[in-house]
């Protein structure tokens, strides 16, 4: 059965799931393009209450990689986007489509596996000698493959390993076209390895044997950013609601809000707007 669906099915079906909460004024909502890693991390669901409360502007969010985030968001199907791949942001904001990228919060990737760890990586730091081991291993690695941020943090990890993944296509090379959740699901019915965000991994439930395997390395830093859409581009951008919401995030409340955000007692997520 192939892994990877249509990239537009999905973004369509994930646009038709945006729902608008009775009572709202029509005019007083804004479109989010972000990624699965804040949406199925829960991030939103404990977020948007507060904003939502304290300006009576609804977030309509629109979870997807980050590429297709930056896709959506150039043909002005979004106000701002909140997604996680700086030289991707950068380019965004470069090429007239984005406005000054916000820098607004951390976190950092992990390699996951299979308690019987086949390729021996367990309790290392260093993940490029880890990737090195599970390709001359041929274990099964899981890939999201949808130019998301993680997918392109997992590409730039490969390039580091001097691997090329893509050989192993179909073998031990798995490509789900999917979110970071569906994908965390795949990996874990195959007791493959994957590259995941820790807030995604820490909200996830159906772990099976999978295990953190290697974590720590500083090459698994992972930043987010946030950027309002530009009005020059897109007449109908909201920019006043759209850049109210970017305020509050990197304000000292949404910050707060953030580093707030806890699974089992454990931060997902770490503020870092003030660093700009």
């Amino acid at each position: 059965m192939a892994l990877k669906h249509c990239v537009h099915t999905r973004i369509g079906a994930a646009a038709a799931a945006v729902i608008a909460a009775p009572g709202w004024s029509a005019d007083r909502f804004i479109t989010v393009a972000s990624t699965t890693s804040t949406e199925q991390s829960g991030l939103f669901r404990h977020l948007l209450p507060v904003f939502e409360k304290k300006s009576g502007i609804q977030v309509r969010v629109v979870a997807l990689g980050t590429g297709q985030a930056l896709d959506m968001a150039r043909r002005g199907d979004a106000d701002v986007v909140f997604v996680h791949d700086p030289a991707a942001e950068e380019k965004f904001v470069a090429g007239g489509y984005g406005l000054r990228r916000n820098e607004v919060m951390y976190n950092d990737f992990i390699l996951v596996g299979p308690k019987s760890d086949p390729a021996k990586v367990a309790g290392g730091r260093d993940i490029v000698a880890a990737l090195r081991a599970i390709q001359a291993a041929k274990a099964p690695f899981v890939s999201r493959g949808d130019k998301s941020g993680t997918h392109a943090a997992e590409l730039r990890l490969w390039k580091l390993a001097g691997v090329d993944p893509v050989s192993g296509r179909g073998n031990w090379y798995r490509e789900t076209g999917s979110g970071m959740g569906p994908a965390l699901n795949t990996a874990s019915s195959l007791n493959a390895y994957l590259l995941a965000d820790r807030g995604t991994w820490l909200a996830f439930k159906n772990r099976g044997d999978l295990r953190i395997a290697v974590e720590g390395d500083r090459r698994l830093f992972n930043q987010y950013g946030i950027i309002l859409v530009n009005p020059a581009r897109h007449a109908h951008v909201k920019q006043a609601a759209g850049q109210q919401f970017i305020d509050w995030v990197v304000s000292s409340e949404g910050q707060r809000a953030i580093a707030d955000y806890r699974i089992g007692g454990e931060q997902l997520f770490f503020p870092n707007a003030a660093a700009r």
